[in-house]
């Protein structure tokens, strides 16, 4: 009687626990609601380990585990106190790889620790150690693109793709041994190799992505590690894990998908083929004896000026924004700019910044109301009716060349009809090209006024400028 009470007592925190995690997930897709879906998912989070202390034989390593969960838990909560909004997708990739390796690690380790091993669940070791291995090191060099650490640009080396097809044949065979052999010193020595070629699998895979892509290798990775979560969930049988890594791997999916949408370009493209120009290529096109085309700068007054006396203005944020911290000055600038009785409104894209949501999470961080932050598809016939047009540090994805020249990398990607308003003012340190490694034909754009600087500086003073307006 008190066994059968334990397993319904855990079935049932497992059932509250998925409902909470499957309602967080509704609650996470509204930025209103977001933050109430991010404290639902801790909680169903926090129920599902409750109850996991209560499988048999689990409270007999409780002080191991204990101690895991205090030293796990007080260094994310170091990092996450202590990170900057502009690093949070480098963070988020940390924290993939971390939760790829776990899956990995535990597949490898459930696999060697058994003395026997059922034909499904050789098959849910295999995959989940694939996977993760190819998660931790895949998000680990999403990591140093994004953090400067390796060129954010796409890097290659001779019969890369050769290369990466044969240890892909490799796993496979090895996979195959593995399930084939059953158990035994040498099927669980195959797996240990097998793991290490996928980890050099996950480094051969993103590398030659470049880094104007990686917000969807993030979430694609991130996908991945919900799905080897799940695998590992049917190795130690345990239907939490199983749901929960169900629910990441599916939610990530629809997310790359979308965001590869946004970009127009498939996820097969992304993965398998560089985003943007060879380094050579882009800097024999920035050289070569071609004339340079003319740029127009400003001022704060001048600028004011504009803004001050416009019916309305549409604000474009991107990953420089982010830089320099401004949000809570662009705030501040439409606050003043309102009181005028100036409609201001921000237009986002799904893949401004490093990692999706980037923006939304960066104007909420400065209380800037939701209803005023308007997604592509709902803003861009807009443009063409709009009197000023302020860019704050967004680059690619206002670049018109992707509307208009089918030589450029970028041609057929979605972008804001920024250049299709009365007036555009763009903040920029200087000219040099975003993420995709390619110049911005809008900066050349008649109609568009530069004001160079620090965003941050940039705003205050504008916001100075317009109130003497």
């Amino acid at each position: 009687m008190i066994e059968n009470g334990r397993e319904a007592f855990i079935d049932v925190c497992y059932l509250i626990s998925a409902f909470l995690l499957i309602l967080s997930l509704k609650r996470l897709s509204m930025p209103r609601t977001a933050r109430n879906g991010n404290m639902l998912a801790m909680i169903g989070v926090g129920i599902a380990v409750f109850a996991t202390f209560f499988i048999e034989g689990v409270f007999d390593a409780v002080l191991w585990i204990v101690l895991a969960m205090i030293i796990g838990g007080g260094a994310g909560y170091f990092a996450a106190k202590r990170v900057q909004m502009t690093e949070m997708p480098q963070m988020v990739a940390i924290f993939n790889g971390l939760g790829g390796a776990t899956a990995g690690l535990v597949s490898v380790g459930e696999f060697l620790d058994r003395d026997s091993v059922a034909g499904g669940e050789e098959l849910s070791i295999v995959l989940g150690t694939f996977i993760g291995a190819i998660s931790l090191t895949g998000s680990m060099v999403a990591f140093a693109k994004l953090q400067g650490l390796v060129s954010g640009r796409a890097i290659k080396f001779p019969n890369q793709q050769l290369f990466t097809a044969a240890a892909f044949v490799v796993v496979v065979i090895l996979a195959i041994l593995v399930l084939v052999l059953g158990d035994g010193a040498v099927d669980k020595s195959l797996l240990i190799v097998l793991f290490l070629i996928a980890l050099v699998i996950g480094v051969t895979l993103v590398l030659p992505i470049g880094g104007a892509d990686m917000p969807v290798v993030i979430s694609l990775l991130n996908a991945a590690t919900g799905l080897a979560a799940a695998l590992t969930g049917f190795t130690v049988d345990n239907q939490a894990l199983i749901i929960a890594g169900a629910l990441v791997g599916a939610s990530g999916t629809f997310l790359s998908i979308l965001m590869a949408r946004a970009m127009n370009r498939s996820l097969f493209n992304i993965i398998f083929k560089a985003f943007g120009p060879a380094p050579d290529a882009a800097d024999s096109a920035a050289g070569e004896g071609e004339e340079a085309q003319p740029v127009k700068s400003t001022t704060p007054e001048d600028a004011a000026v504009s803004l001050g006396y416009a019916d309305s203005v549409i604000i474009v944020p991107g990953y420089g924004l982010a830089v320099a911290q401004a949000q809570h000055g662009v705030r501040e600038l439409a606050d003043v700019l309102t009181e005028r009785g100036v409609n201001v409104r921000y237009a986002i894209h799904p893949v401004a910044g490093r990692m999706p949501g980037h923006m939304n999470v960066l104007l909420a961080e400065a209380n800037v109301p939701y209803e005023d932050l308007y997604e592509m598809d709902r803003i861009n016939d807009d443009f063409q009716n709009t009197d000023v047009v302020l860019v704050v540090g967004a680059n690619d994805v206002t670049n018109p060349a992707a509307k208009s020249d089918p030589t450029s990398p970028i041609y057929g990607m979605p972008v804001l009809q920024v250049d299709e308003a009365r007036n555009i003012i763009v903040l920029k340190r200087s000219m040099q090209p975003g993420f995709a490694g390619i110049e911005n034909a809008l900066f050349h754009n008649p109609k568009t006024s530069m004001l160079f600087g620090d965003a941050k500086d940039s705003i205050a003073k504008l916001v100075e400028a317009v109130k003497q307006v």
